[in-house]
Order: C-alpha cells, then sequence, then structure tokens
C-alpha cells in the first residue's frame, strides 16, 4: 500500500536485475569481504557505543557506590542524568547535514568519535554530578554525527546483494555494547569504591578508539565522492569492491552511471539552504514526515522503560535484590543479541511494512499480557506474576526487534536520495532524541506515581503505530537505492535520469577500447542534463 495520495513509481531497474543474477557469495569476493570487515569496526561499532550507554545507565541505577556519590538520584533528577544524553543530541542535529556534506562520511565519524571519547574521560572523571551531566550532554552531541554517517556510509558502500542486511546489523550491533556495559557493571557492582562506576564509564571510550584506529583503512562513500566531482575516485571504489560477481564489470559501470545521473538530479532540485528540503515540495514533505514518525516509534513503543528502568519495573513485582536485578539486566542484554543477529539477517529479505506490521502487532500484544500481569501483581500483593512479567519482557524484544531496530536504518537509507539522507537520518534522530529525553525525564516520575497504571499508555500508543505503518508507510523491498531515489517524484523526473544515466555510460563505452578493459571515469566529465 503507498502512502495516502500518492503512488510511488521506482526507476530503472536494470542494476537490481544485474545483482539479482549474481550467484556468488559476498565472502567468496576477496575485495568485498574485506570491506565488509573493515566496516565492522569503522561502521557497526558506533552503535557499540549507543548499545552501551543505555545498558551502563540502565545498570547503574543498582550500584550502590554510583546511587550514593550522587545522593541517590531519584525521580526527576535521576530522568536527567539519562536524559541529558539526548539533550547533547538534539543540540547536535542541526548542523549534522551541513557538516556531513563538507567533510564526507568518514571524516565526519572520526569528528564524532573525538567528541565521544572527550565525553566519556569527563563521565569516568566526574567529581560531582554537574561534571557527570555536562559529560553525558558532551557523549550525547558527539553520536548523532556519528550514527547518520555511519549508516549512510554503510548503505553507500555495501554491495546491493547486502545493502539491506548490513544496514540491519547496524542497529543489532546495539546489543554488543549492551552487553559489554551490561557484564562489566556485574563485574564491579559490589566494588566499594568509586570504580564501581567509573570503569564502566572508561570502557565506554573504546567503541570511538575502534573508529579511530580503523578508519585510515575504510574508503569513502562513493555517492559523496561523485556529489564533490571526484569521479575517479568513486568509479575506482565501486569498480574494486562491487565488480567481482557475474557480470561485475558492467554492473561497476552501470552503477557509476546510475548514481551520477541521480545525484546531478538531485542536485538540480536541492534548495542552496539543506534545511528548506525538508519542507520544499511534497515528496520530500512526506519522506521527512515518515522519518520523524520513525524516530519517534522507534522510542515510543515501551522500550525505553526495558532499556533504562529496569530496576523500577522489577520493582514492581517485588523483584528488588540488586544481585538479581544486574542478573536479570545482563540476561536479558544477552538475550537481545541472540535473537537480533538472525533477526537482522531475516527480516530485510521481506517486504519492509509487513515486517513492521509484525513488529507493532506483537509488541501491542506482548505489551497488553505484561500489563494484566502487573496488574495481578499490584493487586494480589504477591511476586508470583514476576514470573509472566519476566517472560514477557524477554518476548517483547524479539517482536520489537523486527521492525523498530533491524529495519530502521535500512529503511530510512533506501527512504532517501544521497543529497537529502544525512538529513532525513538526522530529522529521524531528533525525532528518537526528543523522544528519549521526554521518556527518560518523565518515565521514572510516572512509574513513581502511577506504577502500573502507566504501561496502559504505551497499550494505546501502539495501536496507533499500528495504524500509521498501515496506511502511511510506503515499500521499498528489493530495490537499489538509485532506482527509490524518485519514487515519489513520477515518471516524469525517472525517465530524465535514466537518459541522463544512458548518456554517461554511452561516454563511458566510447572509452572501453583500451587493452586494459574499463577506463575510469574523469572527474571533471560533464554531461548536458536534459
Amino acid at each position: 500500500m503507498a502512502i495516502i495520495g500518492a503512488k510511488e513509481e521506482h526507476g530503472d531497474s536494470r542494476l537490481t536485475e544485474l545483482a539479482k543474477a549474481d550467484t556468488i557469495k559476498w565472502y567468496k569476493k576477496p575485495n568485498l569481504r574485506l570491506l565488509y570487515l573493515i566496516l565492522i569496526p569503522c561502521g557497526l561499532g558506533v552503535e557499540w557505543t549507543s548499545g552501551f550507554d543505555s545498558s551502563m545507565m540502565n545498570s547503574l541505577q543498582a550500584v550502590e557506590s554510583w546511587v550514593d556519590y550522587f545522593d541517590n538520584p531519584t525521580k526527576g533528577r535521576l530522568g536527567l542524568l539519562n536524559a541529558m544524553y539526548s539533550l547533547g543530541s538534539l543540540c547536535a542535529i542541526p548542523f549534522i547535514p551541513t557538516i556531513s556534506l563538507y567533510l564526507g562520511r568518514r571524516r565526519t565519524i572520526l569528528l564524532a568519535s573525538l567528541i565521544m571519547s572527550m565525553g566519556g574521560g569527563l563521565q569516568a572523571g566526574a567529581r560531582n554530578s554537574d561534571m557527570f551531566l555536562a559529560s553525558r550532554w558532551v557523549l550525547g552531541f558527539g553520536i548523532p554525527f556519528a550514527l547518520v554517517n555511519a549508516s549512510c556510509l554503510i548503505g553507500e558502500l555495501s554491495y546491493a546483494n547486502e545493502r539491506p542486511i548490513m544496514t540491519s546489523l547496524f542497529k543489532a550491533s546495539w546489543s554488543v555494547g549492551a552487553i559489554v556495559a551490561a557484564g562489566t557493571t556485574y563485574g564491579t557492582f559490589q566494588m566499594k569504591s568509586t570504580w564501581a562506576w567509573r570503569l564502566p564509564s572508561l570502557l565506554q571510550l573504546v567503541p570511538s578508539f575502534f573508529q579511530i584506529a580503523f578508519m585510515p583503512f575504510c574508503p569513502e562513500s562513493p555517492r559523496w565522492l561523485i556529489s564533490k566531482d571526484r569521479g575517479d575516485e568513486a568509479f575506482a571504489i565501486l569498480n574494486k569492491y562491487h565488480s567481482e560477481g557475474i557480470d561485475g564489470e558492467e554492473f561497476a559501470r552501470l552503477e557509476y552511471a546510475q548514481i551520477q545521473s541521480t545525484i546531478a538530479q538531485e542536485k538540480e532540485l536541492a534548495s542552496r539552504f539543506a534545511w528548506a528540503d525538508v519542507i520544499r515540495d511534497a515528496p520530500m514533505r512526506k519522506r521527512f514526515t515518515i522519518a520523524a514518525i520513525m524516530g519517534f516509534f522507534t522510542q515510543w513503543s515501551g522500550n525505553g522503560l526495558l532499556s533504562f528502568y529496569m530496576k523500577k519495573i522489577l520493582a514492581l513485582v517485588n523483584i528488588t535484590d540488586n544481585r538479581t536485578v544486574q542478573k536479570i539486566i545482563l540476561s536479558h542484554t544477552c538475550w537481545g543479541l541472540i535473537y537480533a543477529v538472525p533477526i537482522a539477517l531475516i527480516a530485510p529479505r521481506f517486504p519492509r511494512r509487513r515486517m513492521f506490521l509484525l513488529c507493532t502487532i506483537g509488541t501491542a500484544v506482548v505489551y497488553i499480557v505484561w500489563t494484566i500481569a502487573s496488574a495481578r501483581a499490584s493487586i494480589e500483593n504477591s511476586s508470583r506474576a514476576a514470573i509472566p512479567v519476566l517472560v514477557f519482557i524477554f518476548v517483547y524484544g524479539p517482536f520489537y526487534n523486527i521492525g523498530w531496530n533491524a529495519l530502521a536504518y535500512t529503511y530510512l537509507v533506501e527512504l532517501f536520495p544521497f543529497q537529502q539522507r544525512a538529513q532525513g537520518i538526522a530529522v529521524e534522530q531528533l525525532s528518537v532524541s526528543a523522544a528519549v529525553f521526554f521518556n527518560t525525564y518523565i518515565n521514572p516520575i510516572a512509574l513513581d506515581s502511577i506504577g502500573w497504571k502507566y504501561y496502559i499508555v504505551y497499550c494505546v500508543w501502539i495501536m496507533v503505530e499500528i495504524l500509521t505503518v498501515y496506511f502511511f508507510f510506503p515499500e521499498t523491498h528489493n530495490r537499489t537505492l538509485e532506482e527509490l531515489s524518485f519514487m515519489f517524484e513520477g515518471k516524469e523526473v525517472q525517465e530524465k535520469v535514466q537518459k541522463n544515466m544512458d548518456k554517461v555510460l554511452n561516454m563511458e563505452l566510447e572509452g572501453m577500447a583500451s587493452p586494459q578493459g574499463i577506463l575510469p571515469p574523469h572527474s571533471k566529465m560533464k554531461v548536458s542534463w536534459c
């Protein structure tokens, strides 16, 4: 089903057909295999920081030395300590598109990693709550620059057949950082000194060090290079990593031509002021609206309670022992990685809307049963309901992951053209940060005030999510990024892009008489656009 009032149209499918015909697996292609290995620390590793932070802050609430050092923060104060991270992200969002287009994907990730390293150092050395709050803001300011550009870099470098899976694995990587944080905190929570919380804080620097160390070995996005008139370099990257399959040379040439013609058309349509594209026309407004909705849904589906306030949730069913709480947090975090990776490998193989609907309907059912069990525990004033609550806390994760984790960045990368991709994901991050800031600040106050009744809010809200996905989310499955670039703009724009792509191909074919085969296109090659 299309967005109401507009039927999406996909562009030239020649590249998709070539990719489908390529039956050689990625691990049998030496250059592509090396690229994916490099993208683990440089791209997927960015989510380690995000997962580490959420899990660490969740676990620290059961660390006595942290609670004592910061004067037992509760309600609003506890919410502020968590929400300051999101406030930092909100402050960074306006600058992301401009810096990303100016520096490129790689250098922007490096800049973000340096900022987060500084924030982690401040957090580990915090002398008071104000310094801890400042470190949280610095960490939050750096993370969206890295998240936006890492997700774009993965999507723009990956081969067409593996791109959806690679972008899905990006979000699944969150669990790696979360497990390390939960395991570290479980190992240190009995320490009487402040190292019980300083050591986990210090380890938050490690993912950023991975990006700094390995980024020199990672290629830049060919789409960014083409946008900067560096076509020679872009073609060399595409030819090296995407030409190892069946009809690989033809695929690389066609991909280059398609990217160049698409970006030229994007530049023609783009506004001079980057953020003006958000409202420039109906197709772009639809994209940014969906991005904002997705960001809100990924944080307002009840997952914020589990990510930051597990101790309070367990207390509602009379589980209050700190060691038991730490064990449950650690086991729940490990469970997250167990299901996240298989789902990331499977979910992108199916239509996006179908997976989002399965996700939202599943989380709605789980939350309703979870709420009923928590109500029984409160009414009977016993711990018998703790078992079904724990069961559904663990069941919730896989359903949530099918859509809002496994497909979030996959869908966003597919939804936007290159010129607006950083802006689109930045808008999603803006919505995420706003939702997280509200959630992390309000959730502890609401849980302390009305207990299990607060779950009813999420039961109702998830129903709204189901209807929104059904009526407003377009289908993007099984298409290349360039084929999806103008899916809302109509056939006229797509035909124009196809004509210009054929011009680029014809110009390349004129230079194929050399014995070495394909000659790289000249970076300053100009095409008379129709």
